[in-house]
């Protein structure tokens, strides 16, 4: 690369791929780029150019994307024509990572219909509250969801359909609604797909935040939002080759290797839909899902092995038990080149441990994390490559047309090396809640989200990520970051697991808790943990109590640890031991 040339300002730069010019959103100033697709169906539309190509893999079964693109639009062709629905329409998708339901996701997109992916591990009562509070018109579920709404569908009889996919040959009525094969469906002819005209602003789809206090909020997500998420994660993409090309399997000849994405999160999260999924289908790659149940690392490998996986990820903690697996040695994993996590903070620690698992992840996608909410449509910023490898602690820098700002508490604005809320502005941000407009007053100002989480932004613009507003504790006056002290402990060879909270002290006001879950086997007592701290924190940082637990901490579906569980003030969410990521 010629001396003094940058990358980055030669792609956003006038005249560039992705130049990045300001306009008016939503009456507010915005980055964005000057070159973009204005819909997900010209997204969808273009994925056909890849023909015959493999685009989704779930054991046996091979939709091509010729293939997913004729079921997209013949889908939309036959819901406008057969059962009324219209443009801004709510479409509900209620399943285990499938085919169908990334079928059911470009459907609402080729006709400008909202999808609204629900969690696939919510209870009837929950359910019930996000179709009726969403509007749904029409619900595409699996057979097991379908048996958990049995029960309340005569509270849901604003459904005008439900679609099951998977053999369905059950009832064709429940509670007055009208019950049909997913194949129903299929049953226009793909050139009848309605072309109504669909807006940026247009609401492309609905995600329901974890509701880990009070019930779920709609984050509102515009064609706009989505397709500048896309095009910040391809810009990376493209940016990181330019500066480093990917690695190739050790000993092996130089190969163009196709991408190729094993899927352990679940669609319904913005991680599995929008940093992956939609990106996947934008660019040519293979998406790979697992088959439904538990998470299973070895599953996990050999799938990586057998389809020449080139990326994986998800949460931190999946990374770890494939990581960590007795017959890690026995997997060819040599075509993958991408290792990269969000959701919840990765250990420092793990870093490392990719750099000795995973010899070829480095160069493009490389190794690294990821920071973002459901609200920003995904990702906000990036660390990626060899800056994961030397900043560990840090979630990156953010991507090109999003801002970002540390506000303290009195409202004014950090320094750099000053702590407050991450504050988040960009086409990327959600235009609001849906149907709740003083939570969307309370969340944005004037086009910035406040993310709810406590970072720091040094000197350089590399964002720190300290913790959750609601999980820093403050021992008598002293702010503790739980984040902090966790990846001190999880640098102890025998702690599988481990999450730090408060809890209420009559004289100090709260008193720090740590509960560890040690790995099989080892033989751990309070003072390890006790003597580990103190020797690399402030004594107010140090634990007073140490809580060992056998089982796993519990952790909500997108993987995020319920601290309020282990504190004692709220529920734990208890995965169904049916259920994991791939559900």
């Amino acid at each position: 690369m010629p001396e003094g040339f940058d990358p980055a300002v030669a792609l956003t730069g006038p005249g560039a791929p992705f130049e990045v010019v300001t306009e008016e959103v939503a009456g507010i100033e915005t980055k964005v780029y000057r070159q973009r697709m204005k819909s997900l169906r010209e997204v969808l539309n273009n994925s056909g150019g890849f023909g015959d190509k493999d685009f989704v893999v779930q054991g046996e079964r091979r939709l091509s994307y010729a293939g997913h693109l004729e079921a997209a639009r013949q889908s939309a062709a036959t819901l406008a024509r057969d059962f009324g629905v219209k443009k801004g329409d709510r479409l509900a998708i209620l399943s285990a990572n499938s085919p169908e339901w990334i079928i059911s996701f470009w459907t609402a997109q080729a006709m400008g219909a909202v999808a609204v992916p629900l969690n696939a591990w919510w209870k009837a009562e929950e359910l019930t509250y996000a179709l009726e509070d969403s509007g749904t018109r029409v619900l595409i579920c699996d057979q097991r969801r379908l048996d958990v709404i049995k029960d309340v569908a005569h509270h849901l009889d604003f459904l005008e359909a439900i679609f099951v996919s998977g053999s369905y040959s059950g009832d064709d009525e429940i509670g007055g609604i009208k019950v049909f094969p997913f194949e129903r469906l299929l049953e226009s002819e793909a050139s009848d797909a309605p072309e109504w005209e669909i807006a940026e602003d247009d609401p492309a789809a609905i995600f329901y935040t974890s509701g880990t206090t009070g019930k779920p909020k709609g984050s509102i997500s515009t064609q706009r939002n989505i397709i500048a998420n896309l095009q910040n994660v391809t810009f990376f993409g493209l940016l990181n080759r330019m500066i480093k090309p990917p690695a190739q399997p050790s000993g092996g000849p130089l190969l163009q290797v196709e991408m190729a994405s094993l899927l352990v999160v679940p669609l319904f999260h913005v991680t599995g839909c929008y940093a992956t999924m939609i990106i996947y289908l934008a660019t040519g790659g293979k998406i790979v899902l697992m088959p439904p149940g538990p998470f299973d690392a070895a599953v996990a490998m050999k799938l990586i092995e057998d389809e020449k996986v080139t990326s994986f990820g998800g949460v931190p903690t999946l990374v770890q038990r494939v990581i960590d697996h007795p017959d890690f040695e026995k997997f060819d994993l040599s075509t993958l080149n991408q290792v990269v996590y969000g959701g919840a903070p990765p250990p420092v620690e793990l870093a490392r441990k990719v750099k000795e698992r995973f010899p070829n992840v480095s160069g493009a996608g490389g190794a690294g994390m990821a920071y973002g909410l459901t609200e920003t449509a995904a990702i906000a910023t990036l660390n990626v490559g060899d800056s994961y490898f030397e900043k560990p602690d840090s979630a990156g820098k953010p991507l090109p047309v999003v801002e970002l700002r540390i506000v303290k508490e009195d409202g004014s604005e950090a320094v750099p090396g000053e702590r407050g809320e991450i504050w988040i502005k960009g086409p990327t941000v959600s235009p609001g809640y849906w149907k709740k407009p003083e939570a969307t007053a309370e969340a944005f100002t004037d086009g910035w989200l406040h993310s709810g989480d406590i970072g720091i932004l040094d000197e350089d613009g590399w964002l720190y990520v300290v913790d959750r507003a609601k999980d820093m504790i403050i021992r008598g006056g002293e702010n503790v970051y739980s984040i902090e002290i966790e990846d001190v402990i999880y640098t102890h060879p025998d702690v599988e697991e481990c999450a730090v909270v408060g809890v209420p002290h009559p004289d100090l006001g709260e008193e720090v808790k740590v509960v560890v879950v040690p790995r099989i086997g080892a033989a751990l007592a309070e003072d390890d943990i006790k003597e580990l701290c103190a020797k690399h924190l402030a004594d107010f940082k140090v634990p007073s109590i140490v809580e060992f637990r056998e089982t796993p901490l519990p952790r909500n579906p997108a993987g995020k640890v319920l601290k309020a569980a282990l504190r004692g003030d709220g529920t734990a969410f208890e995965e169904d031991p049916e259920s994991d990521s791939a559900l």
